[in-house]
């Protein structure tokens, strides 16, 4: 893990920490070799993926290039560049709905 990305998780609270921890784990078994980095301030991924600790949840954002309008209506946000989904607790992680998720995004 990077020592950046190791940093950010182990500082957040419980429940986001242990969220973060599951979506990275997700996306690593997902994407094997993925390059991860701290970018903007928070975890990313190869540009595709971001992570992020907000004060009562965690989003999850995607690159929105390459999808199209009915993938992206999948995704909630006003970016232009990137959306993301919103997760409350670990309850709230459907591992086979975000690998579907991140396997739209092309990169």
């Amino acid at each position: 893990m990077d020592e950046g990305v190791k940093s950010y998780i182990e500082k957040q609270k419980s429940p986001r920490k242990e969220i973060l921890l599951k979506l990275r784990e997700i996306i690593v078994k997902n994407f094997p070799g993925i390059r991860e980095q701290m970018k903007w301030g928070v975890p990313e991924y190869e540009g595709r993926y971001y992570i992020v600790a907000l004060k009562d949840h965690v989003n999850l954002g995607f690159s929105l290039k390459g999808l199209s309008p009915e993938e992206e209506a999948l995704l909630e946000g006003s970016g232009k560049t990137m959306k993301h989904i919103r997760i409350s607790s670990l309850d709230d992680i459907d591992e086979e709905r975000i690998t579907r998720l991140l396997n739209m995004v092309k990169g």
